[in-house]
């Protein structure tokens, strides 16, 4: 039996994640414009964080990769490259923990 409060998908998250941090973006960056900054090293998705009053992004985002090499070719690849008049940093992400609902 399961318990009714934690995520549905938590057994989907149990594999690590290939998932890097992308931080100091330009306010105006769209989810596009992030993976298709990424392209050389097949991004599987992109993802900008904003906030929820606002909708503004925050100025980092995540991107996904298909397998571990790609990860760690991004992250020597991009870490300090310009990208809209700003030098990003990108960083390998922590795992997301399972949550609660609410």
């Amino acid at each position: 039996m399961s318990a009714p409060w934690w995520d549905s998908d938590w057994k989907d998250r149990s594999a690590p994640e290939n998932r890097v941090h992308v931080g100091n973006l330009p306010w105006g960056t769209d989810e596009r414009a992030l993976k298709d900054a990424f392209a050389n090293y097949g991004p599987r998705s992109a993802e900008i964080v904003t906030d929820r009053e606002t909708g503004r992004a925050r100025g980092f985002g995540f991107v996904n990769f298909e397998d571990n090499k790609s990860m760690n070719d991004a992250i020597q690849g991009m870490n300090g490259q310009e990208l809209g008049g700003r030098n990003i940093t990108v960083d390998k992400a922590n795992d997301r923990p399972r949550r609660w609902r609410a």
